[in-house]
């Protein structure tokens, strides 16, 4: 297996997360794991948690109702809410903590996710740029441990496109 680029940047001045990941699979695989919920569900949680969407409609305006379930069945909820989208190459989403029914919580951080989906041959890069409205926010979150949980997210993605590609 090839040595595939990571990188992951914390910018306090700007409140900014910058993420750039290569997969080895083509754009559109990896565009499909972005954005379907049945392959969402297999990978957008840190192991052993698991994610469980119960309503998506990706497009602009549209919304991702998604729970984060830890193995003893506990829930923490969440909403993607999508602001952009450009088909296979980029997409802009909201990130927000909710309830259930998609409540979203004004005491927990909100934050804006740019990604962009880089084709390279055989090969592609995502580029994903985090903001948050304050620096306390982007603390929030990285005490909360997304540094280390969206690592190893994505690095289970190496297994899924293994398994997709075959």
């Amino acid at each position: 297996m090839t040595n595939l680029n990571f990188d992951f940047t914390v910018n306090k001045e700007a409140n900014t997360v910058h993420i750039t990941r290569d997969f080895n699979a083509d754009a559109a695989l990896v565009w499909d794991v972005f954005t379907k919920p049945e392959l969402l569900d297999i990978w957008w949680a840190p192991q052993p948690y698991k994610s469980e969407t119960k309503s998506m409609d990706f497009k602009v305006g549209g919304r991702r109702l998604y729970a984060m379930v830890s193995p003893e069945g506990q829930k923490h909820w969440g909403v993607q809410d999508y602001t952009s989208i450009t088909p296979k190459t980029n997409f802009k989403q909201v990130n927000a903590f909710s309830d259930e029914e998609g409540n979203v919580g004004e005491d927990m951080p909100k934050s804006d996710w740019n990604l962009d989906f880089i084709e390279k041959g055989e090969m592609t890069t995502v580029d994903i740029r985090i903001s948050h409205e304050t620096l306390a926010n982007l603390e929030m979150m990285l005490q909360m441990g997304f540094k280390e949980g969206f690592t190893m997210t994505l690095n289970s993605l190496d297994d899924l496109f293994n398994k997709l590609k075959k």
